[in-house]
């Protein structure tokens, strides 16, 4: 069946190339490639996106709202970030110069936090998302990814956020570590649970027990499926440990993947925390669709 798209919405990391084929605020089609930012020159996304795309476009021209590293200094176009606090969409998607015929392409700009330090691109447009989908809603927004954020959200706007590596960290652990010798594939919801505790009680205790997770394979056989949940719940009480005053008595919403998402929302419950889960992708949707309606304001 052929599709001829309003507008195109588009999640652009740096890996991976999504898009979606938009009547209104509703996807009728979907399609996904693996040219990530990180695989194109400047001259290289406009080709990448018509190929992906290019049977939902007629004679054009065709609005595409992007967001994510697309947007970023070596992406399609440079989208500069806004400082918080502020809403998390304060400002149209900046335009795409030069393009051809057939597009309008608009990219989402990020949000920046001088001090401490820290960025987003992408996590932005998700919590946008769950903002229009939730009229003044205040509380604390965990994204859980390679990257994981944490972010305060008070009148409509993001007034601080904090970046943990905890994604990223536990997959150099489990697959370029010396842990790769004894972690699996599999789960064991106990292990991870007594891990998230130990880690939320001591988390000075980080590095040594990773350590003792290669040490119990070689003295004990152990389980590699139960080592690599207690891996994840090392690391996810390390972080829920340090995020502790973003999450502590506040309303929390988890914007993720179904597995991800739920597997922070575990951790989170066993603290006696009230979570509302999230989907990413109706997130992004629903973000893009607001950041369109900004062009149109």
């Amino acid at each position: 069946m052929s599709v001829n798209a309003e507008w195109i919405a588009v999640d652009w990391g740096t890996s991976c190339l999504r898009a979606w084929a938009m009547r209104g605020e509703t996807a009728v089609a979907e399609a996904v490639s693996g040219n990530g930012m990180s695989r194109l020159g400047r001259d290289g996304f406009e080709p990448a996106l018509l190929e992906l795309v290019g049977d939902w476009i007629g004679d054009g021209p065709v609005d595409v709202i992007a967001c994510g590293m697309v947007g970023a200094r070596q992406g399609w176009v440079e989208a500069p970030y806004s400082a918080v606090p502020a809403a998390p969409l304060p400002v149209p998607p900046v335009r795409v110069p030069d393009t051809g015929p057939r597009l309008r392409a608009h990219v989402v700009p990020g949000l920046k936090q001088v001090k401490p330090a820290d960025v987003m691109r992408g996590e932005e447009t998700q919590i946008a998302g769950l903002l229009a989908q939730n009229q003044n809603w205040d509380g604390v927004i965990c994204l859980p990814g390679t990257h994981t954020k944490w972010a305060q959200i008070s009148a409509g706007e993001v007034v601080s956020f904090r970046t943990f590596m905890t994604g990223e960290l536990f997959e150099l652990l489990g697959s370029q570590s010396v842990l790769r010798h004894s972690v699996g594939d599999g789960w064991d919801a106990g292990a991870f649970a007594e891990s998230v505790d130990d880690m939320l009680s001591k988390p000075e205790n980080l590095a040594s027990r990773l350590f003792g997770l290669r040490a119990q394979d070689l003295l004990e056989g152990q389980d590699p499926n139960l080592a690599r949940a207690r891996l994840s719940g090392l690391l996810i009480g390390a972080e829920l440990a340090a995020a502790r005053p973003y999450w502590l008595g506040q309303q929390l919403a988890v914007i993720g993947a179904p597995g991800i998402a739920e597997t922070y929302a575990t951790a989170l419950r066993r603290q006696g925390a009230f979570v509302t889960l999230a989907d990413a992708q109706d997130m992004t949707l629903a973000g893009l669709s607001a950041a369109r309606n900004l062009l149109e304001s």
